[in-house]
């Protein structure tokens, strides 16, 4: 027997049409309710197309270095999910890789502004 579950996106907007606020909710979550988040990621495939569709969201309140961290779990938990998917680890080692390389040249990125 097959059963429903929903995911849910509430975003509020600012007159500029920029997120001021972000909720989601999904039906088969170990809290239920509506939480809050700063960003949003959600990338869904259309098997017809052949094409990756994307929302991504973030509130005005998002900064740099969240979102950098917000970036380097992304791309870890894409390695952990194409693992998964795939089996192919040395695709997702190299994924993790590229997300070590990725966090390195954030550090350098700020050490640089700091010595500016």
């Amino acid at each position: 027997m097959s059963k429903d579950a929903q995911i849910n996106l509430k975003v509020i907007l600012g007159d500029d049409n920029v997120p001021e606020e972000i909720f989601w909710d999904a039906s088969q979550s170990e809290e239920p309710g509506e939480k809050s988040c700063e960003a949003v990621f959600l990338s869904m495939w259309d098997a017809e197309k052949k094409e990756s569709l994307v929302i991504d969201l973030w509130t005005k309140r998002m900064e740099v270095g969240e979102m950098n961290y917000h970036f380097y779990y992304t791309m870890m938990k894409m390695a952990d999910t194409y693992q998964r998917a795939t089996s192919q680890s040395h695709i997702s080692r190299r994924i993790r890789e590229f997300a070590g390389e990725f966090a390195e040249m954030v550090l350098e990125s700020l050490e640089g502004q700091e010595n500016s």
